[in-house]
């Protein structure tokens, strides 16, 4: 019997699909894994043209199934009955190749990359001859400390090399997504910082690179990113019924992003297969600025689609008041949360550098010739000696929106002496915004027409009296209409607004919503409506409350604050009424400036007195922890955060001093920072008082308190009175060679 020879590469289409079916069956029937071997064949067959393999598929099967009729009925029958699994495998498979084939997923990530191209820092408005740089061209990495304090974080520690464990901190993000890969907690990350400190930069420049297949720099694997904004869908995801990440992905995210051209369908499916796949980044944007009401709600949704989808990578962003006060049975449930660090000195050369490059290229029209590249480098080394030389500027630039607020001042006067501190550089941006920037363009416009400013501060002072940070649109107008009102304006509020926005940008618009462009802004103008109108009282009862202190500082750094300092002392608000005397640079009559002098040890009792009590029980662990607070609330940060090198070797001796005292008084000279220090400088140690970290002596120095084990970093602390000399307090650990440096400066 002669034998039908296979079909050749030129053989029809449907001729060699048959026979790949054929060898299909032959290697184990038609069975899932059948139909699974079958489209393998078919994506070796290297002679099969893609372009239009998904639709001949169909045509193909049909005509092998004719060649199948001399086989043996058992095979038959197992083709009846696969059949229906094998059509659903070849369907799936088919939409697979056909988004591929259809370039559908290319053009997702276009318009992906096309939404986050640009830097646009909000708060920062736009100005006349200042260019909007590429985000690539001015991102600066954000350093990350890994946070074991806050709610929701689980120990990972495992996952480092003895090198990170000791430090656990400035971190780059693409460390974590690289470990993503591993470490399933690593796929569930909470950024951390308050406001102006680049996290929706961040989530930006991550979206950006992964839509733009850069991702093997950073040596991850290939994902498409989603960038979600959470107050534009925090209504939809708050109902009972709000759709799940798939659909909002397909029916809201994508239909939002800017295109070019013709827009195309979503393949059906294809948001899902992504997720199931674990091929998704999703990025949730801004939990804080969902309102309060509504964080439950969408904090289930969240730990649902992270749950339903966790082989994707999640990241959230929020400040973090608004995620450690979650409730507790509706608490974000994400494993790993980490704190954006300040910006440090190189930070600040790298950034400012790089937006002068950019600004001088487009003002030259894109020359980067040499004479173009000495003007920008002697612009940025003019300002960012500026900053250097004075404290009061490097503390404002280690937040990254007050750092551009700056640069921009820079250039937009160029030789001017920079503000000195935050409430004039805020005075300048609100001038320069709603005065100098529209007369200098001579516009027509109604923000030079009216007490522009007085009316925001009127708007801001409700807006922190109702405790909010965003208005709904008749709401806004109904306001401002009052506002302008009291001012014997007779200007339509709804201009007012539109030119506010458009102009001054003090004010942007989010959907139906208005909100100032940053939060700090906001205190800013409450403080000086109060100063205004001088209604001091309305602060007196507000000591206490986080939200009123920003702008009681602000209020307080704009008048003489002997009234409001009486009255801090006469309520017990000895802290808030140290730091507005520090603060302050009116003069005091000289009977209340000493007795603010008189707080610093009134001050200090307070703040250590919880210390003394847990030192007293032999509660160390207890006594660690509160060590670990006080130190890190006294460089202005929050727990959860770490200490930067210059934070320590800068640290008050006066606070050093009480707490060492403290734990070398109630641990009997076995505990304490002068305890560790002479362990440090011994021989066995080795170590020097030099100011600097030395990884070595750091490794010594561990085994000779017990923070070291086997010669591995373990950190099991022994909260007891077995623990051996010098194991305590902890909290600041890693940094040694820097506290010991300025313990022996201190004298202690």
């Amino acid at each position: 019997m002669t034998q039908t020879p296979p079909p050749g590469p030129n053989a029809p289409l449907n001729e060699r699909i048959a026979e790949l079916l054929l060898k299909a069956i032959a290697a184990g029937g038609l069975t899932a894994g059948g139909a699974n071997a079958f489209w393998q064949l078919i994506k070796d067959d290297g002679s099969i043209p893609k372009a239009v393999a998904s639709a001949v598929i169909g045509l193909g099967i049909a005509y092998g199934t004719t060649l199948l009729k001399p086989i043996d009925k058992g095979n038959r029958r197992r083709l009846e009955q696969a059949g229906q699994a094998l059509d659903k495998t070849i369907d799936r498979r088919t939409e697979q190749v056909t988004t591929r084939l259809s370039g559908f997923e290319d053009w997702y990530l276009q318009c992906q990359a096309w939404d986050c191209q640009s830097y646009r820092p909000e708060g920062v408005p736009q100005q006349e001859k200042i260019f909007t740089p590429m985000l690539e061209e001015v991102f600066v990495p954000l350093a990350l400390d890994l946070s074991g304090t806050l709610p929701g974080f689980k120990p990972t520690v495992d996952s480092f090399n003895s090198q990170e464990l000791e430090r656990a901190t400035n971190l780059n993000i693409w460390h974590f997504l690289r470990k993503a890969e591993q470490t399933k907690p690593f796929r569930q990350l909470v950024i951390l910082a308050w406001g102006g400190y680049g996290k929706t930069t961040l989530l930006k420049h991550i979206a950006y690179i992964y839509a733009t297949k850069q991702y093997s720099r950073y040596q991850v694997k290939k994902r498409i990113p989603v960038l979600l904004v959470l107050r534009k869908y925090r209504d939809l995801l708050a109902k009972e019924d709000a759709p799940d990440l798939p659909t909002l992905i397909t029916q809201h995210h994508i239909p939002n992003l800017p295109k070019e051209g013709k827009e195309m369908s979503v393949p059906t499916n294809w948001a899902l297969d992504m997720l199931r796949q674990g091929d998704a980044v999703i990025m949730l944007d801004g939990f804080d600025e969902v309102a309060k009401d509504q964080r439950p709600a969408v904090a289930n949704w969240i730990n649902t689609q992270m749950r339903r989808y966790g082989n994707s990578v999640f990241i959230v962003t929020s400040r973090p008041k608004a995620y450690r006060d979650q409730d507790a049975a509706h608490r974000l449930e994400l494993s790993t949360a980490l704190w954006v660090r300040d910006f440090d000195a190189t930070q600040r050369r790298d950034f400012v550098t790089r937006w002068y490059q950019c600004q001088e290229r487009y003002a030259h029209g894109g020359r980067a010739t040499p004479d173009v590249v000495k003007l920008a480098d002697d612009n940025a080394q003019d300002l960012l000696r500026q900053i250097e030389d004075r404290q009061e500027l490097k503390d404002l630039a280690k937040n990254p929106l007050l750092l551009n607020m700056i640069v921009t001042f820079h250039r937009r006067y160029p030789g001017a002496r920079l503000p000195q501190r935050r409430v004039e550089l805020y005075k300048e941006i609100c001038q320069l915004q709603l005065r100098d920037r529209p007369r200098a363009r001579q516009l027509d416009t109604l923000l030079t027409q009216c007490e522009a400013q007085v009316v925001l501060q009127m708007l801001a002072l409700h807006m922190m009296q109702q405790r909010i940070e965003r208005i709904a649109q008749y709401d806004m107008h109904q306001i401002l209409i009052y506002c302008l009102a009291q001012q014997d304006e007779l200007i339509n509020a709804v201009e007012f607004l539109d030119q506010v926005v458009q102009i001054s940008e003090l004010l942007v618009q989010q959907e139906d919503e208005y909100e100032f462009a940053h939060l700090s802004f906001q205190e800013y103008l409450a403080a000086a409506e109060v100063a205004r109108t001088q209604k001091e009282a309305l602060l007196y009862d507000r000591f206490e409350d986080d939200w009123w202190k920003p702008t009681i500082l602000l209020y307080a750094a704009q008048v003489n604050p002997a009234w409001l300092l009486r009255h801090m002392l006469d309520r017990g608000a000895t802290e808030l009424a140290y730091t507005c005397w520090q603060d302050t640079t009116k003069r005091l009559d000289p009977a209340l400036a000493e007795a603010l002098k008189g707080l610093k040890q009134t001050v200090a009792i307070s703040r250590y007195q919880q210390l003394e009590q847990y030192l007293k029980n032999g509660q160390w662990k207890e006594a660690d922890k509160e060590t670990y607070r006080l130190m890190i609330t006294t460089v202005g940060k929050e727990e959860g955060q770490y200490f930067e090198p210059d934070e320590l070797l800068n640290f008050p001796c006066e606070e050093l001093l009480a707490i060492d005292g403290l734990w070398v008084k109630h641990s009997q000279g076995k505990f304490g920072f002068s305890v560790q220090k002479e362990i440090y400088l011994s021989k066995e140690v080795g170590g020097i008082a030099d100011g600097r970290y030395d990884e070595e002596v750091f490794k010594r120095f561990g085994n000779r308190v017990g923070w070291r084990e086997n010669s591995s970093l373990k950190f099991r602390i022994k909260y007891g009175d077995y623990a051996p000399k010098g194991h305590l307090p902890l909290g600041w650990s890693g940094w040694v060679g820097y506290l010991f440096s300025r313990i022996e400066i201190c004298k202690l």
